[in-house]
């Protein structure tokens, strides 16, 4: 499961990194959570690569509400090809949602302490993602949403949880928005090399911002 992270690197310079200029400044976020807005890279109606806000929880089109969102954040790349939730956007609706680092927690006994988690070289990345289009019926409104795609943990990330989100640097992110359809067989072998480090749990409460949020509270571990 993914279920924190934040993207704090400057918008236009990620976003150039992944094909596509704009001069859309975000403000930096360490601790983005469920139903918050995300900055992604989807295809535009001209087939263009564009900058996009999602919000949190992917919303199926025939949903007869959005709250089936809330347990919608991530979707499983050994099945996202056919689970009707997720099945039309895999094939039509790819995107990138941009990150620096995320959070996972790891259990020791009753004690879950948080973890964050970037590449090694420090260099911002993306998510493979997936969007929809959701139209309420009663009201005509528009909402679109996004989920993370993750997979099995590989030997570095089993070490804190049993999953890992699905992190892209821009040759396999392009492949991803290309459609290809065994890029998700090969997410471990195409991974950046990882850090971790124990950081405060003040990072529980998703109120709580700041740069303070990713600092170090214990030894670091890097992937070998």
């Amino acid at each position: 499961m993914c279920g924190r992270f934040a993207f704090y690197s400057p918008t236009e310079a990620t976003a150039a990194l992944f094909g596509v200029r704009t001069s859309a400044g975000m403000s930096p976020r360490y601790n983005i959570s469920p139903s918050q807005q995300v900055v992604a890279i989807r295809h535009s109606t001209a087939g263009e690569l564009e900058l996009a806000s999602f919000r949190w929880g992917l919303v199926p089109f025939w949903a007869k509400d959005a709250s089936i969102g809330n347990h919608m954040i991530n979707a499983r790349a050994e099945t996202v090809a056919e689970k009707p939730s997720f099945r039309n956007a895999y094939r039509d609706r790819r995107c990138l949602i941009l990150v620096d680092g995320f959070y996972e927690w790891q259990r020791n006994g009753e004690v879950k302490t948080p973890w964050y988690i970037s590449p090694l070289d420090q260099a911002p990345c993306a998510f493979a993602g997936l969007w929809e289009d959701w139209t309420d019926k009663e009201t005509g409104e528009s909402l679109q949403t996004a989920a993370i795609v993750t997979t099995a943990a590989d030997a570095f990330m089993s070490r804190l949880h049993s999953r890992m989100p699905v992190l892209l640097i821009p040759e396999p992110a392009q492949r991803w928005m290309d459609g290809d359809p065994d890029l998700l067989n090969e997410a471990a072998a195409v991974y950046p090399k990882m850090q971790a480090w124990p950081v405060d749990r003040k990072v529980n409460n998703a109120r709580n911002q700041g740069a303070d949020l990713v600092e170090p509270a214990g030894e670091a571990i890097f992937a070998q």
